[in-house]
């Protein structure tokens, strides 16, 4: 940890500590290898020749493990045929910034160190932290921010250290995922391709370890959207990742869906029912978009879908009325229009939005009327005349067949990308049967779509590009312009798949898993969208989040899209559409949960589905 770029322990939206470094016998081991061994730990491992006339071969070992909770452990092994007497050196330092002064390159100076118990410590005035260590140092420089020891090792002998770094006046950090219990179940993936094992295990992993507790209603947790940048709330992330998960059980919904009524802003006013979230970047062709608006129409369906996948009735009923608050939210927005207009003054309508907004009509009607509620009827009429009119004004004719404008101007100008947002065109939504809503497109233009995020501009080879190689401003390293981002591939493949167009969703699939077992199986929020060349890897993002909720969430999305699972719990069915072709060859996922039970299912080399475990009486449906 040098303290370059966005190097550090973070807590609180503050870097603790910036920079690390290690030297024995004074001088820095030469580092072989550095990856992550858990969802909250990495390990590195260097060497050094310290014996003379030892020839090629490394006669030290060390090792540094590295927690997300800012400790970390360094082991010194020797295999010297005689006693070594090991001088360390630990190098800290931290400038004490702020996640945006980082993320935009300007964090400023290291800030002074002074002695403290047994380390050191760092003020300034936004907050302090420090550094301690067992065994204590041998000596302590502040003014060179040094920790000194010295080590006696016999042959073939170790000795440790542990550092501690702390955020002055928190309490130790504590994560949810690894508490007696969790709101996701245990489930395991095997088969023919032996990733699929690593990929479904490293996705629960994840998702447990991003799992933050509501401070003051602590049986209620949701995933934090990412690791280090966006630990803090960011609910459309939240939503969408609970929402992929629901195979793993309902609680992760439940828990985000209480946490999130309880932040949605009360009437009277043009804001009443919306569930606040911050804006996010959209590119260079773009202005930024409101998450809060992809919340609150994301709220509606995670409820109506996890009530599909076996959420209890009375949670059920006890989230229904803020619900019906979005869903009065999107209707009031809307008005006397057919477009849900993007909330800033003079801002485009996006082409995804209305995606969500139409996808968030049709599954709120099905639930209040499921619950005996009013107004499903014109929440269908409204996006009865939304399809009407998206598939004439959203539509780009072109010798190439068309495409979906990315947004239209105010006064009706279509931006002509082609990016993945228009991946969410395909995700309609489950209803009940395990039948899927209809979507905004029609079958010509589904076709078409299928085509082009199948396309080389598109399918980089790993993935899904943010934006296709042949539009203005493509860049394979930008979050909004080219790179590939896990989220919108899985959406994607996952909508592909269930319209029928399976060569195009396993194009992608087989990308991303290739991207994910050059990942180590534990996929980051985004990374280069760089074209696949053989003997190839996945470049990645420098600012990406590993582990980031939705990406996790996607593992578990891709793995239960092979086997096509659609629960009907209140129904009490369970319908299979697994893809036909078998990408993947037989494929078995176990400890899955519907209808509040264990649920196994297997998808054989010729595409044929078989449920292997399930809840009592509950029946496969046609």
């Amino acid at each position: 940890m040098t303290g370059r770029g966005l190097e550090g322990i973070y807590r609180a939206g503050r870097r603790l500590l910036s920079r690390c470094q290690v030297r024995v016998a004074g001088r820095e081991p030469l580092a072989v290898q550095a990856r992550m061994s858990g969802a909250d730990q990495a390990r590195f491992v260097g060497t050094l020749r310290l014996s003379p006339q030892v020839g090629p071969d490394p006669d030290v070992v060390v090792e540094r493990v590295r927690h997300a909770d800012g400790t970390e452990r360094i082991t010194l092994r020797s295999a010297a045929s005689r006693p070594l007497r090991l001088p360390v050196e630990v190098a800290l330092g931290t400038d004490l910034a702020a996640l945006g002064a980082i993320a935009s390159g300007t964090p400023g100076p290291e800030v002074p160190a002074s002695v403290h118990d047994c380390g050191l410590r760092w003020a300034g005035p936004t907050g302090s932290s420090s550094v301690s260590a067992e065994p204590p140092p041998a000596d302590a420089l502040a003014s060179a921010g040094l920790l000194r020891w010295e080590f006696e090792l016999p042959p073939g002998g170790s000795a440790s250290l542990e550092l501690r770094v702390r955020l002055d006046g928190a309490a130790p950090i504590r994560s949810v995922g690894r508490a007696a219990t969790s709101p996701l179940a245990s489930a395991g993936a095997t088969g023919d391709d032996p990733r699929v094992t690593a990929l479904l295990r490293s996705s629960v992993d994840d998702l447990q370890a991003l799992l933050l507790r509501d401070p003051e209603h602590p049986a209620d947790t949701h995933a934090a959207a990412g690791a280090p940048w966006r630990c803090g709330p960011a609910p459309a992330e939240a939503l969408a990742a609970a929402r992929m998960a629901l195979p793993l059980g309902t609680r992760l919904a439940a828990g985000t869906l209480r946490i999130l009524a309880r932040t949605q802003l009360a009437g009277p006013g043009p804001q009443a029912g919306l569930i606040p979230g911050p804006r996010r970047d959209a590119g260079a062709h773009l202005p930024p978009g409101c998450t809060a608006t992809e919340a609150t129409l994301l709220f509606p369906v995670l409820l109506a879908e996890a009530r599909r996948w076996g959420l209890p009735d009375h949670e059920t009923e006890e989230l229904l009325p803020a619900a019906e608050r979005c869903l009065t939210w999107l209707r009031t927005t809307v008005g006397d229009g057919v477009y849900l207009c993007d909330p800033q003054p003079g801002g485009p309508d996006r082409c995804e939005t209305q995606a969500h907004a139409h996808r968030a009509a049709l599954l709120g009607a099905d639930l209040l009327d499921a619950c005996g509620r009013p107004g499903g009827a014109g929440l269908r009429e409204w996006a009865r005349a939304l399809r009407s009119a998206f598939r004439k004004d959203f539509w780009i004719d072109d010798p190439g067949g068309g495409r979906p404008a990315a947004a239209r101007t105010p006064d009706g100008r279509p931006v002509p990308l082609l990016g993945a947002t228009a991946a969410h065109l395909l995700d309609t939504g489950l209803l009940g049967g395990g039948e899927h809503a209809p979507g905004l497109l029609d079958r010509v233009q589904t076709e078409q779509l299928a085509r082009l995020l199948g396309s080389p501009a598109m399918d980089s080879g790993w993935g899904l590009r943010t934006l296709g190689t042949r539009e203005p401003g493509h860049n394979p390293f930008g979050h909004r312009s080219g790179a590939v981002r896990v989220h919108e591939t899985a959406v994607a493949i996952a909508g592909l798949a269930a319209a029928g167009y399976e060569k195009e969703a396993t194009s992608l699939l087989r990308g991303v898993l290739a991207a994910a077992d050059a990942f180590g199986h534990r996929l980051p929020e985004m990374y280069a969208g760089e074209q696949r060349t053989e003997g190839g890897a996945p470049l990645p993002h420098p600012a990406a989040c590993r582990p980031a909720a939705t990406a996790a969430a996607a593992g578990t999305l891709l793995l239960t899209t092979l086997a096509g699972i659609r629960p009907d719990a209140p129904a009490r069915t369970v319908t299979l559409r697994p893809v036909r072709t078998a990408p993947l060859g037989e494929l078995c996922l176990t400890g899955l949960r519907v209808a509040g039970a264990p649920f196994s299912v297997r998808v054989s080399r010729l595409g044929l589905a078989m449920v292997e475990e399930a809840a009592d009486g509950l029946q496969l449906g046609v």
